[in-house]
């Protein structure tokens, strides 16, 4: 009764959903393209092979993702279909994958759209990252004996809170997913206490861990330190993944470290930093760079690919390059924490080897988070100035940048594994 409730609410909702689509066209035109896909119109995929569906929100699940996606594209009889919600996410399949997997946009969560879906694609599997849970397409992989697969599961308490109040349609929900593959116990237990049966868990790690930096992106990212830094000049400082509020937090730290005067027994910062400013969304490039412009600092954008020898700012402005720019950077601050957003990925940034600085909300992290503050790899800041003194301490003190650094690496090798435990299971329900 309750997915009844939902379906009829969300066909009602259909006419504000498609227009927020051409609200958000205006800063990101992508919005407005291929709109017939989210309805599930598209040419039927024709394969002899074993098809899996794998659906990765945006950007973050299919980086997440793509070690993975790139064990199951060793076996010649599995054929994948990617879906992906946002235009970033789906620029980010064409771009790597190209025509190597079959890629749409997700169908909405509607009956009749998610049968067209199903008809047009016959997945052997659905794979779904994170915490993507649809009640209407789990419910129809159920009907028609899909295995439906949570991968890399986490389920943090604000948004257990938010789930447990849709118990009625929640809990039906979970019934559905064959076997959920959780990153750690306490999410486990989480899911447990909304519906999940116990028995479809298994708690593998987080495979963002799995994360391997090729010899090529090494290379290309001490090319790009050395250029960015002056052959080694000026230390280099990357607030990555910035949403909206923190920009203006970042540049007044940022002004404090270039105001800042020697003290007795303090050490003189006789190069100021170079800040790679980073924000999550490009529709947001244009005014963040505006932003750095207006406070007066000398803005130059990744895009561009022209540096200057006097710039504060680089703008990091192009899409799929984040950890080139992690790979550039001296010091490491992780955005969407200085906000309540929850946090982003510190895995990418610790697989360097960079000493870590975030805001307090790092809920979507938490036990990475905690992974790197016991190792005394990462440290909390809750606004400009402390964050600005904290970038002051690491500039200033090599030891304890290299230190803290190492640490982090340490704890990203040392919870490596998920990704054959996930492939292991992957593989049992296509035999």
């Amino acid at each position: 009764m309750m997915r009844f409730l939902y379906t009829v609410v969300f066909y009602c909702l259909l006419p504000v959903i498609l227009l927020r689509l051409l609200w958000r066209s205006v800063s990101a035109p992508a919005y407005a393209r291929r709109w017939a896909e989210r309805f599930a119109f598209f040419p039927a995929l024709a394969t002899s092979k074993k098809i899996i569906w794998l659906h990765t929100v945006s950007v973050g699940e299919f980086l997440a993702a793509l070690p993975m996606i790139r064990r199951l594209q060793s076996n010649p009889a599995i054929q994948l279909v990617i879906t992906t919600t946002t235009p970033t996410g789906s620029e980010r399949v064409r771009s790597v994958l190209g025509d190597s997997v079959f890629h749409v946009y997700a169908p909405y969560d509607l009956p009749d759209v998610v049968a067209r879906f199903l008809c047009r694609i016959n997945p052997s599997v659905y794979l779904v990252m994170e915490t993507e849970l649809w009640p209407n397409t789990l419910a129809a992989c159920a009907k028609r004996n899909i295995p439906a697969l949570l991968i890399n599961g986490r389920l943090s308490a604000r948004s257990a809170r938010g789930y447990d109040r849709l118990s009625q349609l929640t809990a039906p929900m979970l019934q559905h997913i064959s076997t959920a593959l959780i990153q750690n116990h306490i999410d486990a237990q989480r899911f447990i206490e909304l519906g999940l049966p116990q028995s479809n868990i298994v708690v593998t790690g987080n495979i963002k861990f799995d994360l391997t930096l090729s010899d090529e992106l090494k290379n290309q990212a001490q090319l790009l330190k050395s250029s960015l830094s002056n052959n080694g000049q000026r230390l280099i400082w990357i607030a990555a993944s910035t949403h909206q509020g923190e920009d203006e937090i970042i540049l007044d730290a940022f002004a404090q470290l270039r105001e800042h005067k020697a003290q007795s027994g303090e050490k003189t910062l006789l190069v100021p930093p170079l800040l790679i400013l980073v924000p999550r969304h490009p529709e947001r490039f244009t005014r963040v760079g505006q932003l750095c412009t207006s406070r007066g600092f000398n803005t130059v954008r990744r895009s561009s690919g022209v540096f200057t020898a006097d710039m504060d700012i680089l703008l990091g402005d192009t899409m799929g390059e984040l950890l080139l720019l992690f790979g550039a950077s001296d010091i490491a601050f992780v955005g969407g924490s200085l906000v309540p957003n929850g946090g982003h990925n510190f895995i990418e940034p610790a697989a360097w080897g960079l000493p870590l600085l975030s805001g307090e909300h790092v809920f979507n992290f938490a036990e990475v988070s905690q992974l790197m503050i016991q190792a005394d790899a990462l440290q909390i800041t809750g606004n400009a100035n402390e964050l600005a003194h904290a970038v002051m301490a690491l500039m200033q003190d090599a030891a304890l940048r290299n230190n803290r650094g190492e640490n982090a690496l340490r704890v990203a090798q040392e919870n490596r594994g998920a990704l054959d435990k996930t492939l292991a299971v992957i593989e049992r329900y296509l035999q």
